[in-house]
């Protein structure tokens, strides 16, 4: 009898939860100015953050008194054909780049991420839309980029994220961002580009919370042929969600300021 009451009872929240999520949806206009609606907090889960490319689980042995927690988790390449293809210089930069992790990583310095790396970082992020520019929000080194709809032209200078510029494909949200610094890279596995970068990426709205995100990047410098990386993002659906600051310019002092400091930075342990 005790197990019906709490099979019934567990069926009337649930039905509650469910009619309160359609309410909130039925409050979402489909969409703005003509345009789908964007609006909200979204993010990918994969492991593109660690590496874009296809990679096995490995453990972290400089960080070993964390035991299992440092440890990179396995995952599937996000690269459409597999591969990113670099010219034969870059790709022993990039080896170089991921000889040197976590140190000669921008994250790790608390640098803002650049584009697309952003997109598929392991916070979400927050789309403004209205019936002009955009606006996205990303809670690491308080970043936010206007994604300008009417001003395309060029950036006066390089900066970390660059200049995003945005245009309306039907029902697909295109847009193209030029002006990055060569200072950032895509992945915590080394994968870089130079200045020359330019990303091109694809926001459509296969429903209220799900978003199929592709993103072309062209670098003449760095890679043979132009290239994509494709994956889904979705929408928080929390009743409180919110994005918030991870300010972490106090957490990269000792990496940043360790020789002003006299601090040693973290040797490998050998058997």
């Amino acid at each position: 009898m005790q197990n019906r009451r709490n099979r019934f009872f567990g069926a009337i929240l649930t039905a509650a939860l469910i009619s309160s999520a359609a309410a909130q949806e039925a409050k979402r206009p489909e969409t703005i100015g003509g345009h789908p609606n964007f609006n909200g907090i979204w993010q990918a889960l994969n492991t593109a953050y660690w590496n874009l490319e296809a990679h096995s689980a490995v453990a972290l042995d400089e960080f070993w008194p964390l035991g299992a927690i440092a440890a990179i988790p396995a995952g599937k390449s996000v690269v459409r054909g597999g591969t990113i293809p670099y010219l034969p210089e870059a790709l022993k930069e990039r080896d170089k780049n991921r000889a040197g992790w976590p140190a000669t990583d921008p994250e790790a310095k608390c640098y803002m991420l650049g584009v697309p790396r952003v997109t598929y970082h392991d916070m979400p992020f927050q789309i403004s839309q209205g019936n002009g520019d955009l606006l996205m929000v990303y809670p690491f080194a308080a970043t936010n980029r206007i994604i300008y709809m009417k001003d395309h032209s060029e950036p006066a200078v390089d900066t970390w994220m660059g200049k995003s510029s945005g245009s309306w494909d039907g029902n697909v949200l295109v847009v193209t961002t030029i002006g990055q610094n060569e200072k950032t890279w895509l992945d915590r596995a080394g994968n870089f580009h130079s200045n020359q970068l330019k990303v091109t990426e694809r926001f459509k709205l296969l429903d209220s919370s799900h978003i199929a995100y592709e993103a072309t990047l062209e670098d003449p410098m760095t890679y043979s042929k132009p290239w994509t990386i494709e994956m889904p993002l979705y929408r928080l659906i929390d009743q409180n969600v919110e994005v918030l600051e991870h300010k972490c310019v106090p957490f990269a002092d000792k990496l940043l300021y360790s020789d002003l400091m006299h601090l040693e930075q973290p040797k490998p342990v050998t058997k």
